[in-house]
């Protein structure tokens, strides 16, 4: 599974908004690819920023 792929099940399944470095403890992958493939959501529209550092599944 791509690590994007991964970003975004790792936070549907939180259910809440939550920061780079927290998704890097649940799945287990570097927070420098973490930034990479959220910026790639970004990007896609796929993930929002409810308020500052902290993202959600749109």
């Amino acid at each position: 599974m791509e690590n994007t792929q991964k970003v975004l099940e790792a936070m549907k399944k939180a259910g809440k908004a939550l920061k780079a470095g927290e998704i890097a403890e649940i799945t287990g992958i570097e927070k420098k690819d973490i930034d990479k493939a959220m910026k790639v959501l970004k990007k896609e529209e796929k993930i929002v920023s409810p308020k500052v550092c902290f993202w959600e599944p749109k």
